[in-house]
């Protein structure tokens, strides 16, 4: 799949991030979510100074809808 979606080279730059509700328990699957920017950055907790995928605020919103409606799997 093609993203269309910018990315941040450091993770780190974007400030205020906290765990997703919705990220894996025991096995490390976890994804953060940096608040109070324009576009919405999303990281792997495993890796914070790796990339950063940024969403836009309509793009994030369909992502998180997706998730929780099944369309999308691992």
């Amino acid at each position: 799949m093609h993203s269309t979606e910018p990315t941040v080279a450091d993770g780190t730059a974007p400030t205020g991030w906290r765990k997703s509700s919705y990220s894996g328990g025991a096995n490390g699957d976890c994804l953060e979510v940096a608040d109070g920017h324009p576009s919405v950055p999303v990281r792997d907790s495993k890796t914070p100074s790796g990339p950063a995928v940024l969403f836009s605020p309509d793009g994030w919103s369909s992502f998180v809808t997706a998730i929780k409606n099944g369309h999308l799997t691992a």
